[in-house]
């Protein structure tokens, strides 16, 4: 087979395979290809559109709380799209033969045959791979269906057409799904609680008044979120644990100053930030808090608080390390007024 004929053969069986899961938009299909076919039976959810990834652990965030992702520091960023294994050979077959219904669509008799050609008459695998039924499945390509939705080219990035593994093995395909590109899909969906740092004085302060800011180690602790394949036969998973190791605090103004002076409150031993305030502390310098220098007048200032979270985990094979911090941080309103004097 010639080069060029090689890559026709190649495209075409990213459209065959694309024709064979269709969404509610375009026909989607294994390896991230979509081909935009009017009039096809589209589909929105069901078993071939869906993830075979289930999550469990802090992707809610506290209850009674309200809670966000965090931001990964730096350029790093979970996977947009990975493989993982989502058909038995009976299931493939029926996927790929169901939605072959496309009229007058272009180009589909060609797409149709090359595929039959590969998936089917051997070349190279014969009948779907039924005869290693129980000893492999086929792997395809899902999308995280928020960025996919955003546009983000990353989601589009995974362009290898279904393809079979054999139990045990490891696909040689970047992002194929592994205990730590498990754990990097677990990082995504961890939410943290907004950062509610006590303040004293809480939310009306005085101008060049130190305001202490804490936070309390029962209310300030690590969050966890298992990923695991839901599939018979396949041991895949991790956890990963976000850890608060310190609190940035930003007051909304450049006319104040912060303890520390970097404004960043780092981790005590005993795993709380700061120290509260407590009755005959009005002269002492507090270990994390802010004075602000000017009144905020008839408005307020935004005080930020941003928990940074160390992020590892572990799993299945001993496997498991360390990923990026991760930052989360919320705004509150302070007002600051000049302290009233008495002249007599």
């Amino acid at each position: 087979m010639t080069r060029s004929r090689a890559a026709t053969t190649a495209g075409a069986l990213a459209i065959a395979c694309a024709l064979s899961v269709p969404t509610s938009a375009f026909a989607k299909g294994p390896g991230g290809s979509q081909f935009d076919v009017e009039g096809s039976n589209q589909k929105d959810g069901g078993k071939t559109l869906e993830s075979r990834i289930v999550y469990s652990g802090s992707t809610g965030g506290s209850k009674g709380t309200r809670s966000g992702g965090f931001t990964p520091v730096g350029d790093w960023s979970p996977p947009a799209c990975w493989y993982e294994p989502k058909w038995t050979p009976d299931e493939f077959a029926k996927e790929f033969q169901k939605d072959w219904d496309i009229p007058n669509a272009s180009g589909v008799g060609e797409a149709y045959n090359l595929a039959k050609e590969h998936y089917k008459n051997g070349q190279p695998y014969k009948d779907f791979n039924k005869s290693e039924t129980g000893k492999g499945m086929w792997w395809d390509a899902v999308r995280d269906r928020g960025r996919e939705e955003s546009g983000d080219p990353a989601a589009f990035a995974c362009d290898t057409a279904t393809f079979w593994v054999e139990n045990g093995e490891t696909p040689n395909v970047k992002n194929a799904v592994t205990p730590e590109i498990l754990a990097q899909l677990a990082y995504s969906r961890i939410k943290v609680p907004d950062t509610e740092i006590t303040l004293a004085p809480e939310d009306v302060t005085k101008v060049n008044l130190p305001t202490w800011a804490w936070l309390d180690k029962a209310t300030f602790k690590e969050v966890s979120v298992t990923a695991a394949l839901d599939v018979a036969g396949l041991d895949i998973s991790a956890t990963t644990t976000a850890k608060p190791v310190s609190l940035k605090l930003e007051p909304g103004t450049s006319d104040a100053v912060t303890y520390p002076a970097s404004g960043e409150c780092r981790l005590n031993d005993d795993d709380s930030i700061g120290a509260p305030y407590a009755k005959g502390k009005a002269r002492e310098t507090p270990s994390c808090g802010i004075k602000y220098l000017r009144s905020s007048g008839d408005g307020t200032y935004k005080l930020r608080a941003t928990i940074t979270w160390q992020v590892d985990w572990t799993g299945t094979g001993g496997t498991g390390g360390d990923l990026p911090d991760g930052t989360f941080g919320t705004t509150q309103d302070i007002t600051v007024q000049e302290i009233q004097s008495v002249n007599r």
